[in-house]
């Protein structure tokens, strides 16, 4: 028996389904409100110096949902990014003192990450200036998402 993955069914059932000139609408304003806050966050990260890479850096850094701190392997992975690129990233927040490597005590090869003091009140910074823009834009999202995933 072949296998076909239930996304693979799911897109091929909605392919079928008919698509209103109100879903093109509401598909549109979705990508749109997306894309604003992309650059309204690209906004507040410039403006403190920041690449907007470097930002999600230390959100995935800080944000790690597996157990205990990020290697960098897990990093790049967040990232979608290739390790050496993710090596050199890593390196610059290094360098400017907002990221620090631990060495991992069972694999010499394993490097830690975790954010320094610096590191931690410039993602605190820039989190309460997203937060104050999704207050303002996330209520369109919720809706125009609702909307869309029926």
């Amino acid at each position: 028996m072949r296998y076909i993955s239930t996304r693979r069914v799911a897109h091929a059932k909605a392919a079928r389904q008919q698509i209103s000139d109100s879903d093109y609408r509401k598909l549109a304003a979705f990508r749109a409100s997306l894309r604003r806050f992309l650059r309204t966050s690209e906004e507040i990260v410039h403006a403190a110096g920041f690449t907007p890479q470097q930002h999600h850096a230390l959100l995935a850094i800080k944000g790690f949902e597996g157990l205990g701190r990020p290697l960098v392997k897990d990093l790049a992975a967040q990232l979608q990014i290739c390790h050496n690129g993710t090596v050199g990233l890593v390196n610059r927040l290094v360098a400017h003192g907002f990221v620090r490597r631990i060495r991992s005590n069972q694999d010499r090869r394993g490097i830690y990450l975790e954010l320094t003091r610096k590191g931690d009140v410039m993602l605190r910074h820039l989190t309460q200036a997203h937060r104050v823009e999704l207050r303002h834009i996330g209520p369109t999202i919720r809706y125009l998402l609702t909307e869309l995933a029926d």
